[in-house]
C-alpha cells in the first residue's frame, strides 16, 4: 500500500483554504493509503510563538483532524516533536543540501522580507530540510499539498535522488522517492480582501480569511464584504475578475455544482444573491465539523489517540533514520 504524509502547523486555526486545498482530501485518502498526518509544531517555532498558546493550538489541531472525519484506526495522527527522529533526520538532510537551494525557496524570500526589521531566525532558512526529513522518514510515496508547497516537494525529490546516488551501495535505494499530489480544483484559495494573494490564517486583516471555527454570523459577514468588482456579472475569469472567480472556486469546491454550472445558475442574479448562498454553503459545511471538534475537546480521547499515534510513528521513523545514519556513517553500530 502506498504511503501518504502531510502536516499542518499549529499556528492559528486552519482556514477553509487549508480545508479545501489539503485537509478535506485526507478523509478520502485514508481509505486507500497508509496515512501519516502530523502536527508539525517544530516548524511553527521558526517564528516567535507564545508557548502556552502553541500547546493549546496543538491540541486544537488534533481535534480538528478528527473532526473533519479522520479515523485514528485507519491513520496515524501524531505530534512532530514527540518523534525525535524528525529533528535527527533534518540534520542529515541539511548536511546534504546546499545553502543556495534553501535561499531560493520562495517562502523564505517572502517571510524574510516581511520580517527583515525584526530579524530572521536561522530556522526560517533551514526548515525545508526538516520538511524533507518529515517526508522521507515514513517511506512516503505521495504528499498531498497546496500548490504553494510544490517547491519544497521538489527539494525533497532532489535530496532523495542525491542521497540514494551518493550512499546506496546496491541497486536498492535507501529512501523512497515522494510524489506531489495536488488537488485539481480549489488547491489555491485566495484572500477574500485581496484575491491576488493566497488566503492565509496569518493575514493581518481577519476579513481576508474564513477560519474553520468561525461562527455562522462571522462567516456571513466576511463573505458579504468579500472584494469582487463593479460589473455584477458572475463569470469565471481569474485574471480580470479574481474576486468573484475565487468565490466561485470556494462554492464549487464545497458544493455539488461545477464552476460552469454555478455561472449558469446565477446568471443575471448579481453578487448579493450569490454571496448569500455561498455563505450558507460554507456554514453548512463547517457546522458539523465544529460540533464534533468541541465535543472532542471535552474528553480524554485526544491524548490517547496522540499517544498511540506517536508510538506508531516512532516505529517506522526510527527504522528509516537508522538507515540514514548507517548510510552516512554515524554511530558505532550498523553497516
Amino acid at each position: 500500500m502506498d504511503t501518504i504524509f502531510s502536516g499542518i502547523q499549529p499556528s492559528g486555526t486552519p482556514t477553509i483554504g487549508n480545508y479545501i486545498g489539503a485537509m478535506r482530501q485526507f478523509v478520502e485518502l485514508q481509505e486507500n493509503y497508509s496515512c501519516y498526518f502530523c502536527i508539525v509544531d517544530e516548524h511553527a517555532i521558526t517564528v516567535p510563538q507564545d508557548p502556552h498558546e502553541l500547546k493549546k493550538q496543538i491540541k486544537s489541531l488534533a481535534a480538528l483532524y478528527l473532526a473533519i472525519g479522520l479515523d485514528p484506526k485507519k491513520v496515524t495522527i501524531f505530534i512532530q516533536s514527540e518523534v525525535s527522529a524528525h529533528a535527527e533526520a533534518a540534520w542529515i538532510v541539511q548536511c546534504n543540501t546546499s545553502i543556495g537551494e534553501l535561499e531560493r525557496m520562495t517562502q523564505f524570500k517572502d517571510k524574510s522580507q516581511k520580517n527583515e526589521r525584526t530579524g530572521v531566525s536561522a530556522g526560517l532558512l533551514t526548515y525545508p530540510p526538516l520538511m524533507v526529513g518529515d517526508i522521507v522518514l515514513y517511506n512516503t510515496t505521495f504528499v498531498p499539498v497546496g500548490a504553494d508547497q510544490k517547491q519544497h516537494l521538489e527539494l525533497a525529490r532532489n535530496f532523495v535522488e542525491r542521497f540514494n546516488k551518493r550512499y546506496a551501495s546496491s541497486e536498492e535505494n535507501i529512501l523512497v522517492m515522494p510524489e506531489v499530489k495536488i488537488s485539481e480544483y480549489g488547491s489555491r484559495i485566495m484572500s477574500l480582501q485581496d484575491p491576488t494573494k493566497k488566503m492565509s490564517k496569518s493575514d493581518e486583516n481577519n476579513k481576508g480569511y474564513i477560519s474553520i471555527l468561525d461562527e455562522p454570523a462571522v462567516i456571513r459577514k466576511k463573505i458579504k464584504s468579500a472584494i469582487t468588482d463593479s460589473t455584477g456579472i458572475i463569470e469565471y475569469d481569474p485574471e480580470n475578475k479574481p474576486g468573484i472567480s475565487n468565490l466561485l472556486t470556494i462554492f464549487s469546491s464545497l458544493g455539488d455544482q461545477s464552476i460552469a454550472e454555478l455561472c449558469e445558475i446565477y446568471k443575471g442574479q448579481g453578487y448579493g444573491k450569490f454571496k448569500g448562498d455561498l455563505a450558507e454553503q460554507v456554514v453548512a459545511t463547517l457546522e458539523p465539523i465544529q460540533e464534533k471538534y468541541y465535543k472532542l475537546l471535552q474528553t480524554n480521547e485526544l491524548d490517547e489517540i496522540l499517544d498511540e499515534g506517536a508510538e506508531r510513528a516512532r516505529k517506522v521513523a526510527n527504522k528509516t533514520l537508522q538507515k540514514m545514519k548507517d548510510a552516512v556513517g554515524l554511530g558505532r553500530h550498523g553497516n
